[in-house]
């Protein structure tokens, strides 16, 4: 009769790759994780930069900026995800750069 031989090896195998393989998805949700909330900041920043073009353009051809987001959009063809972002659009005067905030809404 031959024993079947099960060592260290075996063992080390069964209990290693689910380990390793456990390990390596963590990694993996986490490295998704930190790219989604980049691209996040990024579409953040690219709304926020893309209102300030619009109103510099207003003023460029108008010679005025925009009293409203409204005009904005209508006129310039600015986009907002208004279900996503919250935009704050504070106008001082017709020639100063009105002050943009924008904030991402809660999921």
């Amino acid at each position: 009769m031959r024993r079947k031989r099960t060592g260290w090896l075996a063992l080390l195998r069964g209990l290693l790759l689910p380990v390793i393989a456990a390990g390596a998805l963590v990694c993996f949700a986490a490295a998704l994780n930190s790219l989604d909330s980049g691209r996040s900041r990024e579409d953040l920043r690219q709304l926020e930069e893309t209102l300030r073009r619009g109103c510099v353009a207003c003023y460029a051809a108008e010679g005025a900026y925009p009293q409203d987001l409204e005009y904005l959009k209508t006129h310039y063809g600015v986009q907002i995800d208004e279900a996503r972002y919250t935009v704050f659009y504070d106008v001082f005067a017709e020639n100063l750069m009105p002050d943009i905030t924008v904030l991402e809404n809660e999921p």
